[in-house]
């Protein structure tokens, strides 16, 4: 029997970063994943090939915004979303390709097939080939991710029907669209087909959008998607979903009924981990097939660790990699300090983009921190007027008597770089000071720190 030091399952990017970890300490890693090409949902249907068609789109929203140029955008009738999307397959296998480099360099062996757990110390894979193999393993990295949560009450098998899979398989662009869902995915989806002039119908449960977010940003992008021709409609629950040859009918608890093109169904995530043989470790997983783990992504069972978005919030592919690196160092390299969440950054592709690290308005109130506001717009400095960019904002929270910095949070183009700049500075206990007495390239939109800097002590 084939011993190894991990056995990872599942190659996107958590699973990725944990397998690479462990090569880099000289351990032996074997890494088991359903498709042929590595990268996982992110690589084939998720993360990348979304991003690829925002890219497009984003081109033509700045060019339509940015009238000071005396340049007008006009789509083409015949535009279809293949169209918008033609970087995706090049970027796509790029990335595989590099990825398998990466494994090959590191001697990190893949399977392609199925995994499922004998015991803690022993997974049973089903190749491609059919064959069946049994392998030994001193720890183990459950980083199988997940699939559009599909309630059984919406056919998915009717043509105007989709989730955040099957929606890029749409060929035309859609006249009406709704969304059920103002989620992370749902908001993305949103700004994307609205600035192609699709009409959009979010739809929320919630009375709120991205509540996790700090309410002054949420807003904002509130404000933003209704400006754009986004009618949000908050607080509606899902009653049933008919469709015909022309139209979807969504009906809204509520008594409401919204006639589209398209529903794109995008309330939620189910992790993947029904075929794992969890039950033959005794751990159990929640209503929506994710498993819980400690501050250091083990699970139940102490050489056993989840990582990714089997694990449910925050499901970002940046925070993905840290947790799947951080579980290996924890496994091997005695890594004894929990990680520091708050330090992780969130980036959202909306138009525009939201980023934000740290501790929001309403956090820092509920725990009683006396903290300060600085803030600064793209109107305001020389980068935001040369390119016709006034609706960014970058906000930092910051304590009134030590004034270390808190939290950043911007919305606006580049916001999901910018935030670095605030992260670095956090990640050394530094104050907002740093951003007063520092010197940033002009004209630039990192300037907003300096001045949001000066904004946030001139009200002490």
């Amino acid at each position: 029997m084939t011993k190894y030091d991990l056995i990872v399952i599942g190659s996107g990017p958590s699973g990725e970063k944990a397998a690479i970890q462990a090569a880099k300490l000289g351990k032996s890693v074997a890494v088991v994943d359903r498709r042929e090409a590595l990268g996982g949902n992110a690589l084939h249907t998720g993360t990348i090939p979304s991003k690829t068609l925002r890219e497009s789109v984003r081109y033509i929203a700045l060019m339509r915004h940015r009238s000071v140029y005396g340049i007008s955008v006009q789509l083409d009738k015949d535009l279809t979303v293949n169209r918008l999307m033609h970087r995706k397959n090049a970027a796509v296998n790029s990335l595989a390709e590099r990825l398998e480099e990466t494994f090959d360099r590191n001697d990190i062996e893949h399977f392609q097939g199925t995994a499922r757990f004998v015991d803690a110390h022993h997974v049973e894979v089903t190749h491609a080939s059919g064959s069946t193999e049994t392998y030994e393993t001193e720890f183990a990295v459950i980083a199988t991710g997940s699939r559009p949560y599909r309630p059984d009450f919406v056919n998915f098998n009717q043509e105007r029907v989709r989730d955040s899979d099957t929606v890029l398989l749409i060929n035309r662009i859609p006249k009406t669209l709704t969304i059920f869902g103002a989620g992370v995915i749902g908001c993305e989806y949103a700004t994307i087909f609205s600035n192609l002039g699709v009409k959009v119908n979010l739809v929320n449960p919630r009375q709120n959008l991205l509540d996790f977010l700090d309410l002054e940003i949420s807003t904002a992008l509130a404000y933003l998607m209704r400006e754009s021709g986004v009618r949000i409609r908050l607080g509606e629950t899902l009653q049933a979903v008919e469709s015909d040859e022309t139209f979807v009918h969504t009906h809204l608890e509520s008594g409401k009924v919204l006639k589209s093109d398209y529903l794109l169904f995008a309330n939620g995530r189910t992790g993947n981990t029904e075929s794992l043989g969890l039950e033959n470790l005794g751990l159990e997983v929640n209503s929506r097939h994710q498993l819980d783990v400690n501050e250091f992504f083990q699970t139940g069972v102490d050489n056993v660790y989840a990582v990714g978005d089997v694990i449910g919030f925050p499901s970002l592919a940046s925070t993905s990699m840290e947790q799947g690196r951080l579980a290996t160092l924890h496994a091997f390299d005695g890594l004894r300090e929990a990680p520091k969440r708050h330090l992780l950054p969130t980036g959202i592709y909306t138009i525009p983009e939201i980023s934000t690290v740290g501790a929001t308005e309403e956090q820092l109130t509920h725990d009683k921190v006396p903290y300060e506001v600085g803030s600064a717009t793209y109107r305001e400095i020389a980068r935001g007027q040369i390119v016709g960019n006034t609706t960014g904002r970058l906000k930092l929270l910051f304590h009134r008597e030590s004034l270390k910095l808190l939290g950043v949070h911007i919305i606006g183009e580049g916001a999901t770089d910018l935030v670095h700049i605030g992260q670095t500075v956090m990640g050394f206990d530094g104050t907002i000071e740093y951003f007063i007495g520092n010197v940033f390239n002009y004209p630039t939109y990192s300037e907003c720190y300096r001045i949001a800097a000066l904004n946030g002590v001139n009200r002490l």
